[in-house]
């Protein structure tokens, strides 16, 4: 068992160290946007699309991480049951058509609990950034309004 807790921590340590470090690359850009924020409907809506894609390849990346530990410790017979039980198990969805040996069953619910975490710091983060853009399109049509004669 202690085997076992050091090998979760140590996942959930890595997971949680990509994910901050998305998470820096995403306040850069919700910074840049005070310099320069999108103001019309079209460049908005691509922000906030590159901004959830980033976001998918981040916590993509943490999912792989756990399934290649599966993997490697012969938890899944192969790598795409490896990624799906992980997505499944991350994602909190958790079907159970695919189990952990007994040994390594306490990782499901610790991925499963990271992934949460995960979840919501990316939802209050991607919540700052459009945020952070309706703000901007707001001061920008109140300077439109007061600069009309």
């Amino acid at each position: 068992m202690f085997l076992e807790s050091v090998v979760a921590v140590s996942l959930a340590v890595i997971t949680v160290g990509i994910h901050v470090s998305g998470l820096a690359i995403m306040f850069t850009i919700v910074l840049r946007l005070r310099e320069d924020p999108p103001t019309r409907g079209l460049p908005i809506a691509m922000q906030i699309m590159r901004a959830a894609c980033f976001l998918i390849f981040v916590h993509a990346s943490e999912i792989w991480v756990w399934a290649l530990f599966y993997r490697c410790a012969h938890c899944c017979p192969d790598a795409e049951s490896a990624f799906y039980f992980s997505g499944s198990t991350y994602t909190s969805v958790g079907y159970g058509d695919v189990l952990l040996p007994i040994r390594w069953r306490i990782l499901g619910p610790i991925e499963s609990l990271v992934g949460v975490l995960m979840c919501g710091l990316s939802a209050s983060v991607f919540f700052a950034l459009v945020s952070r853009i309706v703000k901007a399109r707001s001061e920008l049509k109140q300077a439109e309004r007061r600069s009309l004669p």
